[in-house]
């Protein structure tokens, strides 16, 4: 759950961005990044290897103004999508309060879209989540590439359970600050549930002030 902080008056959210490899995940927190007011962002953090794909994290903090007397930060990380990294994604899954899972529309992707979201439930299970419980959100991006899968294809794969989804081509920042409010949304009402603040409307209309809306 996010960490309240009473006597700092301060609440921490971890996001983080998981998906198969090159689905776009880094792409998503760049554009965040670029689009979020100054004020309110912190420096974007990229561990990579020598061909330019993410080796261990992104990490780019972001704080709202105040919501109810307390700052709130968003810590957005992603996971590295190759599948001999599981032992980092693994790491970077622990304390999640919330999760987004980027899927890549190529149809020659649709193997790997099913063993990276299989693998992330198995993850999360071992840190005692799961997704029926944890905010979550579905990004289908590339959206713009020939030989893309049906969207009621990818949605009867990998979002049965009907959780809020959303279409993008994150390279264009199309679907972007969409999938970030709704995963940040579920955040705040899980926050809500647990704790009786902050009220959502407050929470929403920070999150539009950070991203500049």
């Amino acid at each position: 759950m996010p960490f309240i902080n009473l006597r700092a008056r301060e609440i921490n959210c971890k996001i983080v961005y998981c998906g198969p490899g090159l689905g776009g995940k880094t792409t998503n927190v760049e554009r965040i990044h670029d689009t979020t007011k100054p004020e309110a962002r912190g420096q974007l953090t990229k561990l990579k290897t020598d061909t330019e794909r993410t080796l261990f994290f992104d990490f780019l903090p972001l704080e709202l103004k105040e919501v109810r007397g307390f700052r709130t930060r968003f810590l957005l990380y992603t996971t590295p999508g190759q599948v001999y990294y599981h032992a980092s994604r693994k790491l970077v899954l622990k304390g999640v309060d919330g999760c987004v899972f980027v899927a890549d529309s190529q149809r020659a992707r649709a193997d790997a879209n099913e063993q990276s979201l299989e693998e992330m439930k198995e993850d999360l299970a071992d840190y005692g989540l799961d997704l029926a419980s944890l905010p979550y959100v579905i990004q289908y991006n590339k959206r713009d590439l020939p030989g893309i899968l049906p969207l009621d294809e990818m949605r009867r794969t990998l979002n049965p359970a009907g959780v809020p989804d959303v279409e993008a081509i994150a390279s264009r920042g199309v679907g972007v600050s969409e999938t970030f409010k709704a995963v940040a949304r579920q955040v705040f009402l899980k926050l809500r549930e647990q704790h009786g603040a902050p009220p959502s409307g407050d929470a929403v209309g920070g999150i539009g002030w950070l991203l500049g809306r």
